[in-house]
């Protein structure tokens, strides 16, 4: 039992996990106290003590088959890989020989075995900077608790307990709990870990469900039965909150079901301005998620397919096969729209996984060997990729865009791989676009300085604003010390925008965005104004940008953005964009 600190504020700072708003009671899921004592095993019994670690394996993987089977049944097969990677953890040959090994050689019980080889395993996460592979450290916590509760014969508190629309607060949620919250109808959660790539956080954007992560110790300052505020639009949580804070909470909540009716008219509807000008919405996917939501909130296309999916979670490289099955399927759903895949944005540290020669983990991945200069140094690798790209090309309509492209050079270094590659495909008679359009990514300031010369030899440019504000600004905006200086208002980033797609247009080519600042609505008319061709973003964003550019004069936003670009303070962009009422 957790001992409760005292409650110095009611509101709570966390990660936004799954966007929305959700008001309830508290039914909290303590974190149990584990107690793992060593004990020697007669020698005699060492092989019954093995049977049993084994069968405590069974039961949590036909746990997770259950979950898998539920997952596919409630939100779709986008999803369930997700519990693959926690069935790929259960069969770790290194894990369950080194438990086995421990119970063996040192005689002692599993429980134990099982506790030392894990803390083995946590040290060696602790190691790596980057975001993906710390969620998955608390992927082995959660499996790992899972096995030793069956050990143990302990059961964790139960949601059926739960009644309907309370909050659950908790250190963590496993992916069977999370997938059954609709189930006993939860309004939302709030745990104490995770991030936005945590399994939790994925899951409960498929499911609809209003979730903060990241809370460190919300489980220490709720009491069942308290009521709750969950703010998932802002990332925060609010504590029994005052009278007039609740019902403001109440009005905006009714306020989002009655616009999100409104929005849902629009779908069918063209991104035009009230004078005529139109524009592409597309959407982000990323191959875990929910297709469907693509088409059915009026994206026109997939404006960015991340392909960085089909590397987690296992031992050995994708296969062209298996590359090519995923991308012809999201090609053929989408029509009659275009998808455009972007390659391989990986760094050496996540492909050390798969033993390849002088690949290992990087001090600072994030200006290292990683993206197209991964792929340019490994061409097997990226040859692999870019045969089931081509193919699935003749399935619909692709794009292909390179990552991290830092200037001309490297663009043709790819696209003469990427002409190897056709040749060797009309060799074996496999059929292809042979006019496949080729992009860069814009998200070095190199790129964006030079864009007017990328242009010349690319077919599209697609601008990633999240790499390229961080590595103009030298901000790390996860870095609580200096987020706040991630400014994407900033004049150099709008300049930097602005030379961008001017360089696109004076080559005669159209330019998208596939960062985050495509889908916040505060830079909207600005990017319309500075000729912005494609908007990319969660496919959930695009209704309401869609209202805001059907509802602005494409000539008042080339004034806005003309007079934005050429003032000199940033309180003076602020006062500028007040005076548009934007």
């Amino acid at each position: 039992m957790e001992e409760k600190l005292p409650v110095k504020s009611n509101i709570l700072k966390g990660i936004i996990a799954s966007p929305g708003t959700a008001i309830g009671k508290v039914f909290l899921i303590e974190e149990e106290d584990i107690a793992i004592i060593p004990k020697k095993i007669p020698k005699q019994l060492i092989k019954k003590e093995v049977t049993r670690y084994n069968d405590a394996l069974i039961h949590v993987r036909d746990e997770m088959l259950s979950t898998k089977d539920k997952i596919l049944k409630s939100i779709g097969k986008q999803h369930a890989p997700l519990l693959d990677a926690y069935l790929m953890m259960l069969d770790d040959p290194l894990l369950n020989r080194d438990v086995a090994r421990r119970i063996t050689e040192e005689t002692v019980n599993a429980e134990y075995a099982l506790w030392i080889t894990l803390e083995r395993i946590f040290q060696s996460f602790e190691s790596i900077d980057d975001e993906y592979f710390r969620e998955r450290k608390n992927d082995v916590q959660e499996i790992g608790k899972r096995i030793l509760r069956h050990l143990m014969g302990q059961q964790r508190k139960s949601l059926s307990e739960a009644k309907e629309d309370s909050i659950i607060v908790a250190h963590n949620l496993s992916p069977s709990e999370t997938v059954s919250l609709k189930d006993h109808k939860i309004s939302g959660f709030a745990v104490n870990i995770g991030g936005k790539t945590s399994h939790i956080s994925l899951l409960a954007q498929g499911l609809g469900i209003p979730a903060v992560v990241g809370l460190k110790n919300i489980t220490r300052v709720v009491n069942n039965d308290d009521t709750i505020i969950i703010d998932g639009n802002e990332g925060i949580i609010i504590i029994n909150p005052d009278e007039d804070t609740l019902q403001n909470y109440k009005r905006v909540h009714e306020l989002l079901l009655r616009e999100q009716e409104e929005l849902e008219k629009l779908r069918n509807l063209p991104a035009e301005t009230e004078d005529g000008h139109k524009v592409t919405l597309a959407a982000n996917l990323d191959l875990s998620e929910e297709l469907k939501s693509v088409l059915l909130t009026g994206a026109e296309g997939v404006g960015l397919l991340r392909t960085e999916f089909i590397y987690m979670n296992r031992t050995t490289l994708p296969t062209e096969e298996e590359h090519y099955q995923l991308y012809s399927n999201i090609v053929k759903k989408v029509l009659p729209y275009q998808v455009i895949i972007r390659t391989m944005d990986l760094g050496g540290d996540k492909l050390a996984q798969f033993n390849i020669d002088n690949v290992t983990p990087e001090n600072n991945p994030f200006l290292g060997l990683r993206a197209i200069r991964l792929c340019l140094k490994y061409p097997d690798i990226f040859k692999t990729q870019l045969r089931a790209i081509l193919r699935a090309s003749a399935d619909g309509k692709v794009k292909i865009m390179f990552p991290m492209i830092s200037g001309v050079g490297e663009l043709r270094q790819a696209k003469k791989i990427l002409e190897e590659v056709k040749i060797e495909l009309k060799t074996q008679n496999i059929a292809f676009d042979e006019k496949v359009e080729v992009g860069a990514m814009i998200e070095i300031p190199s790129a964006a300085i030079t864009a007017d010369l990328i242009a010349v030899e690319a077919d599209f440019l697609s601008i990633g604003t999240n790499d390229l504000i961080q590595y103009t600004l030298a901000v790390d905006r996860m870095n609580e010390s200096v987020a706040f200086m991630y400014e994407p208002l900033h004049l150099s980033i709008l300049r930097l925008v602005k030379n961008i797609i001017d360089g696109g247009h004076n080559a005669g080519k159209w330019v998208g965005m596939c960062g985050e600042m495509a889908g916040d609505s505060t830079f909207t008319a600005i990017l319309l104004g500075l000729g912005l061709n494609e908007f990319s973003m969660p496919p959930n964003l695009i209704p309401k940008i869609k209202k805001i550019i059907r509802s602005t004069k494409y000539s008042e936003a080339k004034e806005l953005a003309k007079e934005i670009i050429n003032s000199n303070d940033h309180d003076i962009i602020i006062r500028t964009l007040h005076k548009y009422n934007l």
